[in-house]
């Protein structure tokens, strides 16, 4: 890898890190699913960051931010667009919805209908969105952050199972810990600091850079190992959907993009360990027996993780 594209993706982490202190992983696996061209679902509790994070990220790319408060009102045109009706010559218009920008914030996307929701399932699947059968491509890169309140919370509608596939990671920002809550509180008695925010690296870069990525030797053995894991889900009798082939392909498109953050131009089984977990969980969907019992998703992930054998 070259220097000035490690030193760029360093200089991005960094300036995320002052905005969101204390959380270095998930600033981490935010980076890897950009340059893997992937989607982030966060579902955490309100107030920890979510909406920051993803503004600083469009803020330090350089790159265009809309944000959509999902609500059961929304509609799908509200999202993509709609054909808008010029009278003075009797013809239509497309008129771009916000779904049209670099970064996507998907504000509480589960309390809109599933109706709602799949509107962007075509825009973060393909990259474009179909309407009266014209497409439109979506500008480059396109990433979709979205944001779930947890389930038991009131008017939140599940997310369909092909949507949860679309998403390449969860990540769960959590609270903050004691040193790193005092740090921001200090930091926003003034001015917020995300307004000194400067861009550090631009869009025509980022899409260098995932094409780069999509370079990175993936060894057979590593490959097999990578095979082993979604395999195992789909058998387990704990799991009643186990992990697609699209989530194999996130996988190693995922641990591509570890290898190249970390200086690689091949992919580990560490890297496939590491981002196993992040890339596979939220889209297992449980029986009724285990899900009842109290297992989480995650911690079946990382039981057959640890059963599988990796090459050496």
């Amino acid at each position: 890898m070259e220097h000035t594209a490690e030193n760029d993706l360093k200089k991005l982490k960094d300036n995320l890190s002052s905005i969101i202190s204390g959380k270095s992983d998930a600033i981490e696996l935010l980076v890897i699913a950009l340059c893997s061209g992937g989607n982030i679902l966060m579902e955490d509790v309100p107030g920890v960051g979510k909406t920051t994070l993803a503004k600083a990220l469009a803020l330090s790319i350089d790159g265009s931010f809309h944000r959509i408060q999902f609500t059961p009102d929304l509609l799908p045109y509200d999202i993509i667009g709609s054909p808008v009706y010029n009278p003075k010559d009797g013809t239509f218009h497309f008129r771009k919805g916000p779904i049209f920008t670099n970064i996507l914030l998907a504000d509480e996307i589960n309390r809109a209908s599933p109706r709602t929701q799949s509107a962007l399932l075509e825009a973060m699947n393909e990259g474009q969105v179909t309407v009266e059968a014209e497409t439109h491509h979506l500008s480059q890169p396109f990433l979709v952050i979205a944001t779930e309140n947890p389930i038991e919370y009131h008017g939140t509608y599940p997310l369909p199972e092909a949507q949860l596939d679309r998403f390449a990671m969860q990540i769960i920002l959590g609270y903050p810990d004691e040193k790193s809550e005092m740090e921001m509180l200090y930091s926003r008695k003034g001015r917020d600091p995300i307004l000194n925010l400067k861009p550090v690296i631009d869009c025509v870069q980022i899409c260098k850079l995932q094409e780069e990525v999509r370079k990175i030797d993936i060894e057979k053995s590593v490959a097999a190992y990578m095979i082993k894991i979604i395999r195992s889900t789909r058998k387990d009798p704990r799991i009643k959907l186990g992990a697609s082939p699209r989530a194999l392909l996130t996988l190693s498109r995922c641990s591509q993009a570890r290898a190249f953050l970390n200086g690689r131009n091949y992919v580990t089984p560490d890297d496939v360990k590491t981002l196993a977990v992040t890339v596979l969980a939220h889209r297992l969907v449980l029986e009724n027996k285990a899900q009842y019992s109290g297992i989480k998703k995650q911690s079946v992930i990382l039981e057959i993780v640890n059963q599988t054998a990796s090459p050496v």
